[in-house]
């Protein structure tokens, strides 16, 4: 995370050492290690969220992908659910006729 090598590490300490006394050093090192620590565990909780919802998303891609390769016609049967443009009569059209009924039985005269 931190680029710190051993002579920083040791220029730190001796600074600490000299501002905060012998007796406080260890106490203020400690709460500083764990308020560290807890601030790792929080970016690596949402990084790991992050992760896992770009997983997700990709996942959902592949499959709607697969699913598309495995059936071609699903975007055809899509697009036939929704009534074309030209069925829909315009308010000025006169209404259709009825259909006669020929097959029920009655003769034609």
């Amino acid at each position: 995370m931190f680029d710190i090598g051993m002579g920083e590490l040791g220029l730190i300490a001796v600074v600490g050492l000299l501002v905060l006394g012998p007796e406080r050093l260890p106490r203020v090192a400690r709460t500083a290690g764990a308020l560290l620590r807890k601030a790792r565990n929080s970016w690596q909780s949402v990084r790991s969220d992050i992760e896992r919802e770009l997983a997700a998303e990709d996942i959902k891609r592949t499959m709607q992908q697969t699913a598309a390769q495995i059936d071609p016609m699903a975007d055809i049967r899509r697009m036939s659910q929704a009534p074309p443009a030209s069925a829909v009569p315009n308010a000025g059209d006169p209404p259709a006729a009825a259909p006669r009924d020929d097959d029920a039985g009655h003769e034609r005269h």
